[in-house]
């Protein structure tokens, strides 16, 4: 590149200095990665060994699971009691959809 300014001269040098820098970081992560392999393959690591489970799993919310203390008889479905009441319990005497 020629610029007749430095400043303008000096965005030649920063794209092939880019370059290097890409070229360079690729070649340490080819490294890193062949080192890596032959630690797993060497000691007989597995993804979980490495990573701590398996992919996908989910993670429990903290939150447990709360029994029903209603049952609507003709559908089957419950409730436990807490949010909004289903449209089968609301607005009745709810003794009478008690589990226990």
């Amino acid at each position: 590149c020629k610029f007749s300014s430095k400043w303008l001269s000096f965005g030649c040098h920063s794209t092939a200095l880019d370059a290097q820098i890409i070229a360079t970081r690729k070649a340490e992560l080819a490294d890193a990665i062949s080192e890596l392999k032959a630690l797993v393959a060497e000691h007989g690591l597995t993804q979980k060994d490495v990573f701590g489970g398996s992919k996908g799993t989910k993670k429990s919310s903290g939150r447990s699971k709360v029994a029903a203390k209603y049952r609507d008889p003709s559908s089957g479905q419950s409730w436990s009691g807490r949010g909004k009441a289903p449209k089968w319990i609301d607005g009745q005497d709810r003794s009478k959809f008690s589990v226990a």
